[in-house]
Formats: structure tokens, sequence, C-alpha cells
């Protein structure tokens, strides 16, 4: 079981030889860990079942499932399962940060959008991606096909950061060419104009989608603990500053967490899942809260 759960470490997985290796160690750990605090009893049912519920017609019950686990389950069909889900990556500069003995920003994104691919498709739900810079570069539409998923991760696997930040703009690209309802999962450090990026939020929501919001930051754009005189240069303008990180600490710290407070408080208002992820944390979280919500919406 240790061994399993290893691979829900960012660092582990870095180390991996390629994105499907990454992805499918990273799910088989999370399921793993499942059976383990803090997700004890929380069950998932990858293909075949779910839970009876008052109402279900019972000539739909497991009664082979019934006689291993001594609960009910009822065979799901296709089309109760099938869930279209698009998760939209941000690749911009911003993205290329990493802290050192960190993995980069779009790495840890990467890997988590690979996971979710895959966790997504062994559901027989279909999973798209989208890839964003300043506008959208590239747009897979939701299958629910392995062999697609391939062609999900090659995109992954080849991932490179582009220009300068334009979530909202390219949120609302996606949410205009987004034909049929269905869950979307945005990766982003949500660099850009807090008001106008929610306001993209609410697009896909107006449209009728779930979403759910990923916040990927790496651990120093939290606490600027930066201990001596830096050169801070921004990866989107180029530009630079030359400072003493413990001066201006305190009111960082203030600005980031009116920042992030924003999003949590304008998401929750407008019934959107958001979570803070940090480039140090353990997969099973972003990968739970996928869990979680596609069970609130079945």
């Amino acid at each position: 079981m240790q061994d399993s759960l290893r691979y829900l470490q960012p660092q582990v997985v870095a180390q991996l030889a390629n994105m499907e290796l990454r992805a499918r160690l990273v799910v088989e750990g999370f399921i793993t860990g499942l059976h383990k605090s803090p997700y004890h009893g929380f069950s998932v049912e990858f293909t075949e079942h779910r839970p009876y519920m008052p109402g279900d017609e019972i000539k739909h019950i497991d009664w082979k499932a019934y006689g291993k686990t001594d609960r009910y389950y009822i065979k799901e069909f296709e089309e109760e399962t099938n869930l279209k889900s698009y998760i939209i990556l941000d690749a911009s500069s911003s993205m290329e940060y990493g802290s050192p003995g960190q993995l980069k920003k779009i790495e840890y994104a990467s890997y988590v959008a690979a996971a979710l691919g895959y966790l997504m498709v062994e559901q027989r739900d279909a999973v798209g991606l989208t890839i964003y810079d300043e506008q959208v570069r590239a747009m897979l539409p939701p299958r629910a096909a392995k062999l697609y998923l391939q062609q999900v991760l090659r995109e992954l696997e080849n991932l490179k950061t582009g220009n300068k930040t334009g979530t909202a703009a390219a949120l609302h690209q996606v949410a205009e060419r987004i034909k049929r309802r269905g869950l979307v999962v945005v990766l982003s450090d949500l660099f850009d104009n807090p008001q106008e990026v929610v306001t993209a939020l609410k697009h896909f929501r107006h449209k009728g989608n779930e979403v759910i919001v990923m916040q990927i930051l790496d651990p120093m754009e939290r606490s600027f603990a930066f201990g001596t005189d830096a050169i801070f240069r921004d990866l989107e303008t180029k530009e630079e500053l030359l400072t003493q990180p413990w001066h201006i600490q305190k009111a960082y710290r203030e600005s980031m967490h009116e920042f992030l407070e924003f999003y949590k408080r304008e998401c929750r208002e407008n019934a959107i899942d958001y979570v803070l992820l940090d480039t140090a944390t353990p997969f099973d979280k972003a990968l739970f809260e996928y869990l979680n919500k596609r069970k609130r919406i079945h």
C-alpha cells in the first residue's frame, strides 16, 4: 500500500518515464489512499455500479455484488454514467515558475490533468482538453475512448508554456465553443484580473455547466519566504526588480490573502467549486475534489 501511495507525491511522479505511466500510477495510488484517512469510507465505483438509492428499480440490483459486499449496488447503463468533462489548462508564461526543489506549476498542472483524464475515462466519462495562454492554443473535444485518451496525454507530454496570461479572454472563448453541458475543470494560477476571470467562470455556469477551479501556485508564491536579497523577474513582461524580500513580506502576504479570498468568496457565491493547490500538494486532493463533484452531479 505504501508503495502505491508514493505516487501521490509530485516529486516522485516527476521521475516517471512518461505521462501515461504518471497518470495510471497517480490514480492507482489515489484509489489505495481512499481507504485511509481523510477519505475513509468514501467509495468509488469505476465503471459498473453505484449504491442503491430509494426509488431505484429493484430489478437493477446486482445480487452478485451484494453477495460479495453485503451492500446493494445498482448496475449502471452507459447513458447513466457518461459525463462530458472539459479540462482547461493554463500554459501561459507565469505557469513556468518553480521555486528551488519544487515542480514548475505547468508540470504539476499537466500531471493533475493527466490523472483526471485517466480517471474520467476509467469511469466511461468523456474527457476533453483545452490549452491556452493569451488565447486558445489547442482544443480537443470530449470523448470517452481509451485510445483518444492517448492523444490527450500526448498533448500534455509535449506541453510548453507560451505567451502572456489571457485567462479571462480564453475562458470566454471556450465557453462559447462548448455546445453540450458538462463538467468544466480549470487548472491555472489565475494571475489575471480577478474580476474578469470570475465573470468568465460565470459564463460557464450561465450555460449550465458545472465548474471546478483548481488554482495552482508555488509554495513561495504563497509565503514569499525568500531569505536574502533577490532579483524578481516577471516571466511574462521580463521586467526585473531588485528587493529585500523581508521588507515587503508582510504586505505581500496580505495582498496574496486578499487575492485568494476573493476567488474563494466569488466561487462560493456562484456555485463554483474552488480548490487551492500548491505544487507540493499530493495529487489525491485534486482527484478527490473531482470525484466528490461527480457524485453530486449524478
